[in-house]
């Protein structure tokens, strides 16, 4: 998938300065239990709708293999914490934080994600802007 150049520019929801929201896709094209990549500004985010119909965004890159995979992850929980699994060497992050739950010292970025009408948008701030 890919996004429009178009943005909306808000403050950051978590304080961290300016978050620029593109518009991504229909919150119908996103497969419950399924991620998808998006081209963000420059930044490959992996989206993801879980059954309950929450979404979560996090980068793209598997920070173990180098490669731009998470996306096609394998979603579940350990713990009550929604997760998904890379593909490459199965390291399970936290959906809501990218924090890695099998080795503390790793996290992924994690971006604001939120439902627009039919629309999903996600947001890059300050931080994550190349």
């Amino acid at each position: 998938m890919t996004t429009t150049p178009e943005a909306t520019i808000t403050r950051d929801p978590a304080g961290r300065g300016t978050a620029r929201w593109f518009d991504i896709c229909s919150y119908a094209d996103l497969i419950p239990e399924r991620g998808v990549c998006a081209m963000v500004d420059g930044v490959q985010v992996a989206v993801f709708r879980v059954y309950d119909g929450a979404l979560y965004a996090l980068s793209n890159l598997d920070p173990f293999s180098g490669a731009y995979v998470l996306s096609r992850g394998i979603l579940g929980t350990r713990d009550g914490t929604p997760t998904v699994a890379s593909p490459m060497y199965k390291q399970v992050f936290d959906l809501r934080t990218g924090a890695c739950l099998d080795d503390p010292r790793v996290a992924l970025p994690a971006f604001p994600v939120r439902r627009a009408g039919d629309r999903v948008e996600v947001a890059l701030t300050d931080e994550h802007r190349q």
